[in-house]
């Protein structure tokens, strides 16, 4: 009966956070939350019914009316309707008098309240909060106190009254063994040795799309031992078509893909029936979660990809300030709703994992920092005519540091492979002596890898030129701890990266 509350509670919270309450209007609960039904989401909770705690479809959600009551007594509304328990549940806010009863459709709640009031409901893994906002600080109330209420009894159970049946019960009991729904994006190594490992046979596996499917490495995630996959196939094929058409580089085609990310989030929450009790979320995902309260009355994690959006912001917006002529530095941006909802819900989560050194350093002892996996091949040979000759991973976009890499071929002769999609534009390595890239052993004939990038999210290109022996040249953003073979230059700093790569070609 408890998960059964939780998932009701879950759903009453959505639909009643941030309702305004205009100054003279009375709140009805019933009339703002509407019926109960199981159409809507709500499934058999516990309900005191006739002095016995049975099932009961909606059943929990007084405890959201006595916060209610209670707060709304705090914030000095006139109290239009108001029903005590007809029996004490242990440790409830009956036994303070500050109780609250509800039953659709005949026994409500309702509040006057003199100024405008904004409500809200948040529900956290362990707890439920109720506040009213207003514009002004109001006179502070006195201490409030009915009086506790005289009872009879108090309330029994199925399981102090050992009935096995009883024309009170209603619908099957929520299974409340609790289990963990995994809801992913793209299949990170990383990402999916740990699921894999830390996945039970019961649990849900929740993938954008079937990966092996289609022959799709980059959503090939490890399915066998889990008890359900969803897949959200339709939306992922709806994106990769509508991005084709789209420019490489700009804000539509970010906000292609965070429009994306929130069809799949939706697709997923779907499925998330209430003895689902723990997440381990993908970032992208996490902020449309969030915003529709799914995450409440969960614990959860998140797999993280990225710095946090504000976090990414902030640094592309302190490049702009330095280089307003890179434009690029504008393009890979969201909302500032998403951002807020990002960062909220980041601060909500139990575990942040992630291989990225930066990101795991942001969350201290919350962070769960995995092993990046580094693909093992043969030491590269540099051929004689390859000197000074080094790679750029690309693409060549300002926030990958292609800015600071044509300054530095400039300055000291050096022959470019630039990798990926150019994004600044045709002309961009115009004076720099240029290779074509020879993507089945683009490390043959290079001396050096360099990517001074602001920011950055899977260094895969600098992992194999580590392992192949190739020395890199990188900033802390692209995650990599310090180790031999990579030096570490600070982003945006061209001096400091030309002299660093002279170094290591001299």
């Amino acid at each position: 009966m408890q998960a059964g509350k939780v998932q009701n509670l879950r759903v009453a919270a959505r639909v009643l956070d941030r309702t305004v309450l205009d100054a003279g209007d009375v709140f009805s609960f019933w009339k703002q939350l509407g019926r109960p039904g199981r159409a809507r989401g709500f499934v058999p909770g516990r309900m005191l019914q006739q002095g016995c705690m049975v099932r009961s479809t909606g059943g929990g959600l007084c405890q959201l009316s006595n916060a209610l009551y209670d707060v709304a007594l705090k914030a000095r509304c006139e109290i239009v309707e108001r029903h005590a328990h007809s029996r004490m549940v242990p440790g409830s806010a009956a036994s303070q008098g500050r109780d609250a009863t509800v039953a659709w459709n005949y026994v409500d709640l309702r509040f006057r309240s003199s100024r405008p009031l904004m409500l809200r409901v948040q529900l956290s893994a362990d707890t439920l909060e109720v506040s009213l906002f207003a514009t002004r600080a109001g006179e502070a109330r006195r201490d409030f106190d009915e009086g506790a209420n005289e009872w009879q009894e108090t309330s029994e159970t199925c399981g102090t009254c050992n009935e096995t049946s009883c024309f009170r019960h209603e619908g099957e009991a929520v299974d409340a063994r609790g289990r963990t729904a995994y809801l992913v994006s793209e299949a990170w190594p990383e990402f999916a040795a740990y699921v894999a490992h830390e996945g039970r046979a019961d649990d849900m596996l929740c993938i954008p799309i079937d990966g092996a499917r289609f022959g799709l490495s980059r959503y090939c995630w490890h399915t066998a031992g889990f008890a359900d996959i969803v897949t959200a196939s339709t939306s992922v094929l709806r994106h990769s078509m509508a991005v084709r058409r789209m420019a490489t580089q700009g804000r539509a085609r970010r906000l292609a893909e965070l429009q994306n990310a929130e069809r799949i989030a939706t697709r997923f929450a779907r499925r998330l029936t209430p003895e689902v009790t723990e997440l381990c979320v993908a970032q992208s995902l996490l902020p449309f979660l969030w915003r529709d309260g799914h995450l409440g009355g969960r614990r959860f994690r998140v797999l993280m990809t990225s710095l946090p959006m504000g976090e990414i912001h902030r640094r592309l917006d302190a490049q702009a300030l330095r280089h307003p002529e890179q434009a690029t530095l504008s393009d890979f941006r969201a909302s500032a709703e998403l951002v807020k909802l990002e960062a909220a819900a980041l601060a909500a989560a139990g575990m942040i994992i992630s291989p990225h050194a930066e990101i795991t350093q942001l969350f201290g002892a919350r962070a769960c920092r995995l092993a990046w996996q580094r693909p093992s091949r043969p030491a590269t040979e540099t051929m004689p005519g390859a000197q000074r000759r080094i790679a750029f991973p690309g693409p060549t976009v300002a926030r990958k540091g292609c800015y600071e890499v044509r300054e530095a071929a400039r300055k000291l002769d050096l022959e470019v492979v630039p990798l990926g999609s150019e994004l600044e534009g045709a002309n961009f390595w115009a004076g720099v002596r240029l290779a074509q890239a020879n993507e089945s052993d683009w490390l043959r004939d290079v001396q050096l890898v360099v990517q001074p990038a602001i920011v950055e999210q899977a260094p895969r290109r600098l992992l194999a030129a580590i392992a192949a022996g190739v020395p890199v040249i990188a900033t802390a953003a692209c995650g990599l701890d310090p180790q031999p073979g990579l030096t570490i230059v600070p982003a945006g700093d061209s001096e400091a990266l030309t002299t660093a790569i002279d170094r290591l070609l001299d």
